[in-house]
Order: structure tokens, then C-alpha cells, then sequence
């Protein structure tokens, strides 16, 4: 079954609650539901945690902690997926989201030279916010769709493979 599959990669909650990065949650990261693997809960993660890992913000680990005590979904597979943008795939994800942006709204892709330091992004960052935000947004939001439905969908899929097999039992013992 799909919870089978999710528990063996998920950590143990005593462990997940005595981590000091989330300790700011206080007393709420003790509620049992944050760790539950149900279908709604796992899709429900799968959603915000794809889509805030194509948010261009810092501190997408803590947003995508808060999203799940807000919308009562499974902490650790939400805060994992944000891994999706990491510091060797955020790159050419933000770039690709910074065109999608473009094209959408109708603008030229602007050149620029990357510089690593605060100023250059400053410069810069005002220049492509607004294509690089609605590329982001969209390309988060259907890709956090797409995910929640494959899980809903995989989700689903095990289970009925698990009565089939149940089933077949029931019908041939002896096989």
C-alpha cells in the first residue's frame, strides 16, 4: 500500500518534533494529524510543498511547516518536497520560471550578467520580479496540482491493487 511505501522514507515524528529549526511551532508540532500518512493528508503535502518549492522566497522550509499545520497535511513530506528547489536546481528553475513569466505577460527576456553580490540583486531582482513572480506562482500552482493528483492517483491505484490481490485470495487460497 502507498502508506507502506511513504513510511519507510518517512522520519520518526519524536524525532521531527525535537528538531530545533522547528521549534518555533511550539506546542503544535505535538499534534498527532501533522504526521498521519492518508491519502488526503499525503496529497494535500504533496500540493504545498511542490508549490512552495517554486516560490522565489528564503525560508521556504518554514512557510511550507506552516502551510501543513494550517491546512492539516502531512509536516515532513511537505517540508521535503521544498527540497525541490535547492541550491543546485534553483538556478535553471528560476530561469525557467523567469521565461514562463515572460511569455505570459508579453515582455522581452532581459539580459543580464550574474554577479554574486547583494547589490546586483537588488538591481536586478527589480527588473524581473514581476515576470519571474507569475511564472513561479503558475508554474507552482500547476505543478503542485499536477502532484496532488498523481499522489491521489497512485494513492488510489495501490488500493485497489491491494483488494484485487485480497481478492484473488479470498477466491484461490490455496495459490
Amino acid at each position: 500500500m502507498a502508506r507502506k511505501i511513504l513510511k519507510r522514507w518517512m522520519p520518526d515524528p519524536s524525532k521531527v518534533r525535537e528538531m530545533k529549526a522547528l521549534q518555533f511551532l511550539g506546542d503544535v508540532i505535538h499534534d498527532p494529524n501533522l504526521f498521519h500518512l492518508n491519502r488526503h493528508s499525503v496529497s494535500v503535502a504533496f500540493f504545498f510543498g511542490i508549490f512552495i518549492a517554486f516560490l522565489p522566497i528564503p525560508g521556504q522550509m518554514i512557510l511550507a511547516a506552516v502551510a501543513s499545520i494550517i491546512f492539516h497535511c502531512n509536516l515532513p513530506i511537505t517540508v521535503a518536497l521544498v527540497w525541490i528547489s535547492n541550491p543546485i536546481t534553483m538556478a535553471p528553475l528560476f530561469f525557467a520560471t523567469y521565461k514562463f513569466g515572460t511569455w505570459l505577460l508579453g515582455t522581452p527576456i532581459e539580459e543580464f550578467h550574474f554577479e554574486m553580490s547583494w547589490s546586483w540583486l537588488r538591481e536586478e531582482v527589480m527588473t524581473i520580479w514581476q515576470p519571474l513572480l507569475v511564472g513561479s506562482l503558475l508554474t507552482g500552482i500547476i505543478s503542485g496540482t499536477l502532484g496532488y493528483l498523481s499522489m491521489q492517483a497512485f494513492w488510489r491505484w495501490q488500493v485497489v491493487r491491494h483488494w484485487n490481490k485480497r481478492k484473488k485470495l479470498r477466491e484461490n487460497p490455496k495459490a
